[in-house]
């Protein structure tokens, strides 16, 4: 699937007005609100039958990447932390016969809500509504939905090991 890829560092090489008349050239769906904003390293990668929506006073910090094959919708005044993740797709993979690249896709919408703060290195994966004023801690995997007025926090235990050789 032929995916159209922007990779951009928005303030010092190409602006936004531009790039919505270049995704409107290919006709792409690419809509943003008003005060959206980010910072170097912001990624958009909208496959042809894809769909992005985000809404008014976004903040996007470095690093952050929105992939989608299907759509994505953001609520107005979500913020995200740095190296944010967002993919509402996955690679097929259960043909042993072919290579994971030639299997194609599936996908499902991710939205999100109003008011989300997405704390920095979390990955949102495919299918995922996460409700408004959701405040997601840093380092955590979405792979299901979240409900509104809520925390996630990534409760992993530190498992240290002595290695003896």
């Amino acid at each position: 699937m032929l995916l159209y890829k922007i990779l951009f560092h928005f303030n010092a090489f190409i602006g936004l007005r531009l790039m919505k008349m270049v995704y409107k050239l290919w006709g792409i769906k690419l809509e943003f609100g008003t005060k959206v904003t980010y910072r170097k390293g912001f990624s958009l990668i909208i496959g042809n039958k894809g769909e992005v929506k985000i809404g008014d006073k976004v903040f996007f910090n470095n690093y952050c990447s929105l992939n989608a094959l299907e759509s994505i919708t953001i609520g107005k005044g979500t913020i995200f932390g740095e190296n944010v993740k967002v993919y509402d797709h996955n690679h097929c993979y259960k043909d042993k016969t072919r290579l994971i690249k030639e299997q194609g896709y599936t996908s499902a919408p991710i939205h999100i809500g109003e008011h989300c703060w997405i704390g920095s290195n979390t990955i949102i994966l495919k299918g995922v509504t996460i409700g408004n004023n959701v405040v997601v801690g840093a380092n955590c995997v979405i792979y299901k939905d979240v409900p509104s007025d809520c925390i996630v926090i990534n409760k992993q235990n530190l498992v240290i090991k002595n290695q003896t050789l």
